[in-house]
């Protein structure tokens, strides 16, 4: 992929084992371009923080970039798009949406409440849900279901639990694959 990349973290920030940090680390010796959403807080989000640091990364970057979003910046990605013009979502390559979770799973943080009134509307950029098949946050229906919703493709990975750092997936190739054949199904 030649596009630029924005890193959207879940709740916590995605630590240094977290494939997504792997992949920044990557990036970085490679001098592939990505830039890191920055809200003021990982373990409090708060939904209007987080929305302005999406928009802040995306004013960064200069090219239509693509968003590569874990668990609870799935969502976000979700409530950002739902208050955007049609000129801020065509800034938008593609999304790469990874393990999705349920605000009405018994398992979603009671911090992230705001968060929860997910909107299920068609996202109008190419996007691309992953989930795991034993996922603690969401039921494969309900990926499905976020896929149908969004109009994203889906690709369930596996049991891989919620594809994060206690997964032990390392820097997950079968991720880096599946964002290579969506980046050049974006033209990449």
């Amino acid at each position: 992929m030649k596009s630029p990349v924005v890193i959207l973290p879940g709740i916590g920030g995605s630590g240094p084992k977290h494939w997504q940090s792997l992949w920044g680390d990557q990036w970085r010796v490679s001098a592939r371009p990505f830039l890191r959403m920055m809200p003021a807080d990982w373990d409090h989000p708060d939904l209007e923080d987080w929305i302005m640091a999406l928009d802040a990364a995306l004013a960064q970057i200069p090219a239509p970039p693509v968003l590569v979003a874990h668990s609870l910046s799935c969502l976000l990605v979700a409530h950002w798009a739902a208050r955007q013009q049609n000129t801020a979502l065509r800034a938008i390559k593609g999304v790469f949406m990874v393990a999705p979770p349920n605000p009405a799973s018994a398992q979603f943080p009671v911090e992230a409440a705001g968060f929860a009134s997910v909107p299920q509307r068609e996202l109008l950029f190419p996007t691309l849900l992953v989930g795991s098949e034993n996922d603690p946050y969401a039921h494969p229906e309900y990926m499905a279901r976020c896929a149908r919703n969004w109009q994203a493709g889906l690709v369930m990975a596996g049991a891989l639990g919620h594809i994060n750092e206690a997964s032990n997936i390392g820097d997950w190739p079968q991720g880096q694959a599946l964002l290579t054949a969506f980046g050049t199904g974006l033209g990449d």
